[in-house]
């Protein structure tokens, strides 16, 4: 049996070979699954990779959120333009070593992730492609912010990364986007059911690693974003249109 979701089809996370499961029984079994005197995944197993990847999932959707913003007035907002985007470069990576681990762990064979089975085809061949244009937008960024406002080519780069990007995170989101409240919501539903012990394995380390992820990411805006005078200097704010660079 499948689960549908608006891109595809994908088995339901309930469900293994075949036979319904409720949540407690796949959890049990995921718990059962990991050998003795083996390592225990440190972030809660499969589900808490998925809470860790909707954790940052949502974070990044209102930074991203934000920074498409001051592109309506890029001129004016160079400077938190340039911030927001080197803030953004820790959340986004560990999203997608959050991701590639999923990936990475399915196709070994764990028997946990195997068992939540992997995301719709259409979802599958969107990944990498969003991971991508991702780290093109930021890296494209980042070397313009490096360097001088003569360097056209990267400026294009950085446009066409962007544009390729927000298609393909249009299409993310909105695969995605109706689960985010469960997911988020499933920790402290677990706690209130006294299930913290069982389930939440991990809880603190999916915390600190997605506050470490903002910590660095903050320590790099700070230390670069005076780069974007350089910009401001050749190109100073004045009368221009919405979205106008």
């Amino acid at each position: 049996m499948t689960c549908t979701s608006k891109l595809g089809k994908r088995p339901c996370d309930h469900e293994s070979d075949g036979h319904p499961m409720d949540n407690d029984q796949a959890e049990s079994d995921d718990l059962a699954a990991t050998p003795i005197g083996s390592r225990r995944d440190r972030t809660g197993g499969a589900r808490g990779n998925e809470r860790l990847t909707a954790m940052t999932g949502a974070l990044l959707l209102v930074l991203f959120a934000a920074e498409c913003l001051t592109i309506l007035s890029i001129r004016h907002l160079l400077t938190l333009h340039y911030f927001l985007g080197m803030l953004l470069i820790g959340p986004v990576l560990l999203k997608v070593c959050s991701t590639v681990y999923r990936f990475t762990r399915y196709y070994m064979g764990a028997i946990p992730y195997r068992r939540r089975g992997p995301p719709a085809l259409l979802l599958r061949i969107l990944g990498p492609f969003v991971i991508l244009t991702s780290l093109a937008v930021l890296g494209s960024g980042v070397v313009l912010g490096l360097t001088t406002p003569d360097e056209k080519l990267w400026l294009t780069l950085h446009t066409v990364a962007f544009a390729l990007w927000f298609a393909a995170i249009t299409l993310h989101v909105n695969a995605y986007l109706a689960q985010l409240p469960r997911i988020l919501w499933s920790d402290l539903a677990d706690r209130l059911r006294g299930r913290a012990a069982q389930v939440l394995a991990g809880r603190a380390a999916r915390w600190l690693l997605l506050v470490a992820s903002v910590g660095a990411g903050l320590v790099l805006a700070l230390l670069t974003y005076h780069r974007a005078g350089v910009w401001l200097n050749t190109h100073p704010p004045g009368p221009s249109k919405p979205g106008e660079g």
